[in-house]
């Protein structure tokens, strides 16, 4: 059989039988939520069920370093989020190269977190925080989810582009944060737009930009914190599908397919929009370039906050 039938015949087997996607974090987030609109897409075009696997632990990691043991022949996929760029950097010793220990399949989706104040902060607009934090150097602080988590990184490299000292304070999740910025015990934080939102419209809290390159469709009139003073800043979080190296190309570029596909269909964009997310597109190379970006660009902010998680 020649190069070209062999081809075509592995396309039109595959799947033959369930495919396991790991997700490495508990039920009920952002990860899961994205997995459970894969999972079904999958089983319907291919009649195969995918059956999701949630395998919290260490960052993702655990989850994460499941699928590089796994057989690399497209039944087992993982769904990692920017934090596997950042596990690079803030671990002296991840268990797998991030970039060759995986065959990256597709980006789904990005999603700017908010930058948002409790309203006795007299700064309404990202200029007029930077100018208040140079008055009061060290005075301003923000919270986040935990030292080296993405909202803590994401004030580690607004301070170093806009040369601002503010005081880092983190907390055991997203929840306990939120609250203490509502009750004034802190006085900034990076929270995802679909939680901070409430508040927002609320009162209790106030916003005063989106941290990716592009204003959030769920928060049009706030602007980027790259267009309202700090020109380059880009922060947003994303999740994507990778697969064990060595997973072959056309069983990785019929998963990439069947995933655009899905990330086209205005249902899937609208129920996307709603939980926060934006969906992403792109071939395999482009993820794989995008993912090396991602952990260039988190290894100097990294190194700048002295971050480590070992």
């Amino acid at each position: 059989m020649n190069s070209f039938a062999q081809t075509v015949t592995s396309l039109s087997n595959y799947p033959v039988r369930p495919i396991r996607l790991i997700v490495p974090f508990p039920p009920g987030g952002a990860n899961d939520i994205l997995a459970r609109m894969v999972g079904p897409r999958l089983t319907s075009a291919w009649g195969q069920p995918v059956i999701i696997d949630n395998r919290p632990g260490a960052g993702g990691m655990t989850g994460t370093a499941m699928a590089t043991k796994a057989a690399a022949d497209g039944y087992t996929i993982v769904l990692v989020p920017a934090t596997h760029a950042i596990n690079v950097s803030l671990y002296a010793k991840p268990p797998y190269d991030a970039l060759t220990d995986f065959a990256h399949v597709a980006l789904l989706a990005t999603a700017p977190y908010m930058l948002v104040s409790n309203p006795s902060v007299s700064a309404r607009t990202i200029k007029e925080l930077i100018a208040l934090a140079k008055s009061k150097p060290g005075q301003l602080n923000y919270a986040s989810v935990g030292i080296g988590n993405a909202t803590h990184l994401m004030g580690e490299l607004l301070k170093s582009m806009a040369a601002i000292d503010i005081t880092h304070v983190p907390y055991k999740g997203g929840a306990a944060a939120l609250t203490e910025l509502i009750g004034g015990q802190v006085q900034l934080y990076f929270g995802s737009v679909s939680a901070t939102q409430p508040h927002t419209k609320s009162g209790k809290i106030r916003s005063i930009a989106v941290t990716g390159l592009k204003r959030s469709q769920a928060a049009p009139d706030v602007p980027t914190i790259d267009e309202a003073g700090v020109p380059g800043y880009d922060a947003a979080g994303w999740w994507g599908i990778l697969a064990p190296a060595r997973t072959p190309t056309d069983r990785v570029n019929k998963l990439n397919a069947e995933i655009t596909a899905m990330l086209d269909t205005a249902d899937t964009q609208r129920r996307m929009r709603e939980q926060g997310f934006e969906p992403a597109a792109g071939n395999a190379a482009y993820f794989a370039r995008y993912v090396k970006t991602e952990i260039d660009k988190w290894a100097k902010v990294v190194k700048l906050s002295g971050a480590r998680a070992d």
